[in-house]
């Protein structure tokens, strides 16, 4: 059946990048009779068209006609804040660089169609930029590969043959999880963002981390999404256990700003009787009562750095890919009115009575 599927279709400039091992820009070069392309190369893509049957249409031709660095980007993140300082970056650095993007979005966390990712490639992007969660989608990096279009993305953790630029999310976890435990807090709550990326594991294994130090700490886990909805959900079956946690850590501030709301409906007052934290820093940290303490995660500098590196990446000569190391860049604890020990707990602990060894517990990483 998929043979058949293959042959009632026409082949595409995709399909001849792949049967002559060389990237769609390469095919178009040759289309378009640009001389930067050694003769055996243009032999192979030629032999590859006509195997094939292709006719380039007027868009494959336009493909390379122009100079212009085109740059696709790739989203299908449920947080609209994440999302405003994510392209915010992306767009402010492509000014700078003088890029056109071209965005793609993907619907309720789902990559794009194979053909619409086919079809962004066909238009003569010269490289990706992946938002979270598609930044280690298989089924979007697959299609890149196999064009062989450079990708970076954000948030991914070591992908081979993909520029990854990130935070150390199971260090800011283990982090932020350490200065509720030295406020005197032992029930605590952890919301777990999107199973399928590597980021929400990363943090929930820096929140054991912490917790694993403190056998008398208590930890209860409920599953999110990183969307506002989960965040309701989690909060609601967090705060019926009993007894309910004192402290509660959202994977992101979308679900933090959500058990804040829980909250707030059950008539609990924050931070007096519940203690709230968050991650990423995004407006939605301060756009609620009382406004978040959460992790810093730069996203905006993390989408500015992604593209920097991709532009630098497209302008270096084709050479054998090589699985690359990833960029980490610093986050930061930031500390806001959500948080307080807990109702009856006088006298906090201090950051250096948390571990014998105080020089271990970094509150800020710069």
């Amino acid at each position: 059946m998929k043979e058949r599927a293959r042959r009632s279709r026409s082949p595409t400039i995709i399909d001849v990048a792949a049967q002559a091992g060389v990237s769609p820009m390469t095919v178009s070069r040759v289309i378009n009779g640009r001389a930067s392309v050694d003769p055996t190369t243009r032999a192979s893509v030629q032999d590859a068209i006509d195997a094939l049957g292709y006719t380039p249409n007027l868009a494959a031709r336009s493909l390379v006609t122009s100079t212009e660095l085109k740059i696709g980007v790739i989203y299908a993140n449920p947080s609209a804040a994440f999302m405003s300082d994510f392209l915010t970056g992306v767009f402010e650095e492509a000014s700078i660089r003088g890029a056109r993007l071209i965005l793609l979005k993907g619907e309720d966390g789902r990559p794009p169609s194979p053909a619409a990712l086919e079809s962004l490639v066909a238009s003569g992007i010269s490289g990706m930029i992946c938002a979270p969660p598609l930044s280690e989608s298989a089924a979007v990096l697959d299609v890149l590969r196999k064009a062989r279009v450079p990708v970076a993305a954000v948030g991914a953790h070591d992908v081979d043959n993909v520029i990854c630029v990130r935070i150390d999310d199971r260090l800011a976890a283990y982090e932020m999880t350490r200065e509720l435990i030295a406020m005197g807090h032992r029930r605590l709550g952890f919301v777990v963002g999107n199973p399928d990326q590597v980021a929400s594991l990363k943090r929930l294994d820096g929140f054991y981390a912490a917790v694993r130090e403190h056998p008398g700490v208590r930890a209860t886990i409920a599953q999110g999404d990183f969307s506002f909805a989960s965040g309701l959900a989690a909060g609601d079956q967090l705060l019926q256990a009993d007894p309910p946690p004192t402290a509660i850590f959202a994977s992101n501030d979308d679900m933090a700003a959500a058990v804040v709301s829980v909250a707030h409906r059950r008539q609990l007052d924050v931070p007096r009787e519940l203690t709230v934290v968050g991650f990423d820093d995004t407006t939605a940290a301060v756009m609620l009562w009382p406004p978040l303490t959460t992790v810093h995660q730069p996203v905006r500098r993390l989408a500015a750095e992604a593209l920097g590196l991709l532009v630098a990446e497209i302008a270096t000569p084709p050479r054998t890919p090589a699985k690359r190391a990833d960029r980490v860049l610093d986050h930061e604890i930031v500390k806001r009115q959500s948080t307080s020990p807990p109702a009856g707990r006088r006298h906090a602990l201090t950051p250096s009575a948390v571990s014998a060894d105080a020089n271990d517990l970094r509150l800020f990483h710069r």
